[in-house]
């Protein structure tokens, strides 16, 4: 146990850029047993491990026993994930989604999210094979390390968290207010499109009030830069 009663969760992360890496230094400080990966191998991640006490693994190992297990790599990179990714995760394992479609930026075309209008974590949990929840897909990474508060805190931030589970939903959560930030539940995974790139809630650094106004204010329609 550690921290105010708080129970220790075995986490893999896979994908180590911005994201990743700040949820590792974090996890790891709140005492969480963190398993991160990436596309490159575990020697290339032997300074993250080294700086945070957390285990660099091959993509393959990074859910094993993993309760909670964060895919954080870019959206065109999904398919690409090894098969059978997840397999060896616990039961009821948690996956946090932080992925964004950026077509012309970075990614291409997707088709099934361009014609068949999936949202952006629809398509990345047929690839994976598991529910998803989607958070953190807004958040500045920098903001991981700079602006935890504690509970009650006015400054405190709230981040809009999406799926399907409410199992899982309600252990992201959790984990989300010990990151020290509040969270909004924005629905289901089809509803998600209210938190994908170019809505008002992406990149808002505002309280639980601002966050469900700008999830009511979000329109389905991709505007142009963010269509492929």
């Amino acid at each position: 146990m550690h921290g105010l009663g708080r129970s220790v969760m075995k986490i893999g992360i896979i994908g180590a850029g911005n994201i990743g890496g700040n949820l590792t230094r974090r996890l790891t400080a709140l005492g969480h047993d963190v398993s991160v990966a990436n596309s490159r191998g575990p020697e290339t991640l032997k300074a993250l491990a080294e700086e945070t006490g957390a285990t660099a693994v091959r993509a393959t190992e990074a859910a094993d026993g993993a309760e909670v297990v964060v895919v954080t790599v870019p959206l065109k990179a999904v398919p690409g994930l090894p098969s059978g990714l997840l397999s060896g995760a616990a039961e009821n394992v948690a996956v946090i989604d932080t992925g964004n479609y950026y077509p012309q930026q970075r990614d291409g075309r997707i088709a099934g999210i361009e014609d068949e209008g999936l949202t952006e974590s629809r398509w990345t949990e047929r690839h994976l094979g598991r529910p998803v929840i989607k958070a953190f897909n807004g958040t500045y990474a920098q903001d991981i390390l700079d602006r935890p508060r504690p509970a009650g805190d006015p400054e405190r931030m709230a981040l809009p968290v999406a799926g399907d589970d409410e199992a899982a939903k309600r252990i992201v959560r959790d984990l989300i207010d010990e990151l020290g930030f509040d969270t909004v539940d924005a629905g289901g995974i089809d509803d998600s499109w209210r938190q994908q790139p170019d809505t008002p809630v992406y990149g808002l650094r505002a309280g639980v009030e601002a966050v469900r106004e700008a999830l009511a204010e979000a329109s389905p329609e991709r505007s142009a830069a963010f269509r492929g």
